[in-house]
């Protein structure tokens, strides 16, 4: 080969790693050829003075990468594929939610046909994470993780540790950014405490003209105390009325607002709108609805369902920058408030 590798025997990473990156850094920067063939395991193991079976798992990990193809009897040989140069990228998500897909939809609309995109979900399953990281770790040049796990300390340290296996230049957060976790990586966030009591502000007026803010949300909400908090310092700093729930009321009176935290098409908006109904009032005239989160149902749901939303899209285009730029920072995605007729 026209270029020296050289491996940090005192680094954390494995030599097995260190090579794969060496050499798939050779390949997509041109050092090494499309056609080129590179040394034999035992000339290379010799070389380096590592064992054949590190060369050995390099070259396979580096095959399911593309990036290296065998010939029978004659070694391995760099990919004249077309694409050698195409990311590879592994979405995983907790779960394809609505705003899951637009966030998806976007990524893969911005990134084309200049990348591959793997999806999984771990459903905020540490047990399954791992195994995905397991399973899937040196075979991508991109993973794009929504990191959404227990937020007890002892969940949140595992997670962590777990993200720490994806080098940084290759780990891209979306949706949550763990602050705490240190490293040059990139992330593409909402923050949803301060982002809630943004939005609000944006309908500060006619918030101020209603009786009071009903807020409804799950115990099992994993954001839903950060989201309070934020409706809480909101209300406390308007004076406006607040009470927080966890199902929409049996009775509803006249010119009283909801804020729905949960899915806009689950049960608890379902209920709130029969409870509406029930006492003969009307959305957007008599009650004010609210909701959490952005998608494109919502310009028909209840004649029109006014949501205070992070920028899904937005998001996954963002992401897809960062992997076509090969270039990680962090950014705060746009929230806002989008007025139809049920506020």
């Amino acid at each position: 080969m026209s270029f020296q590798i050289t491996l940090e025997t005192s680094s954390k990473a494995p030599i097995y790693k260190q090579l794969v990156e060496s050499l798939e850094d050779a390949i997509r920067s041109g050092k090494l050829k499309p056609g080129e063939q590179v040394p034999s395991m035992n000339d290379f193991a010799l070389q380096l003075g590592i064992s054949k079976e590190t060369v050995k798992k390099t070259y396979v990990i580096l095959r399911e990468k593309g990036l290296l193809v065998p010939q029978q009897g004659k070694g391995f040989y760099v990919s004249e594929a077309h694409d050698v140069n195409k990311p590879r990228v592994l979405v995983l998500f907790d779960k394809l939610s609505i705003y899951k897909e637009v966030m998806f939809n976007s990524l893969a609309e911005s990134l084309g046909d200049k990348a591959d995109l793997t999806i999984l979900t771990h459903n905020q399953n540490l047990d399954l994470f791992t195994y995905y990281l397991d399973s899937c770790l040196d075979k991508y040049d991109f993973y794009v993780i929504s990191p959404h796990f227990p937020l007890e300390e002892k969940s949140q340290a595992i997670a962590m540790k777990q993200i720490s296996r994806v080098p940084n230049r290759k780990l891209i957060m979306v949706d949550h950014w763990m602050q705490t976790y240190s490293g040059n990586y990139g992330a593409v966030y909402q923050d949803f405490e301060n982002d809630v009591y943004e939005g609000l502000k944006q309908g500060l007026d006619k918030l101020k003209t209603t009786s009071a803010l009903k807020v409804i949300t799950l115990p099992s909400s994993l954001y839903g105390p950060m989201i309070c908090k934020g409706v809480e310092r909101f209300c406390m700093e308007f004076n406006i009325p607040v009470e927080f729930m966890y199902s929409a009321p049996a009775h509803v009176s006249p010119n009283e607002t909801y804020l729905v935290i949960n899915s806009q098409l689950d049960s608890g908006l379902a209920a709130l709108a029969r409870a509406i109904k029930a006492e003969n009032l009307e959305v957007g005239k008599d009650v004010y609805i609210i909701s959490y989160n952005e998608f494109d149902l919502n310009e028909v749901v209840l004649n029109g369902l006014t949501t205070i939303s992070t920028d899904f899209k937005q998001m996954g285009q963002t992401a897809a920058m960062m992997i076509l730029n090969r270039k990680s920072w962090k950014v705060h995605c746009d929230f806002k408030m989008t007025n139809r007729n049920s506020f």
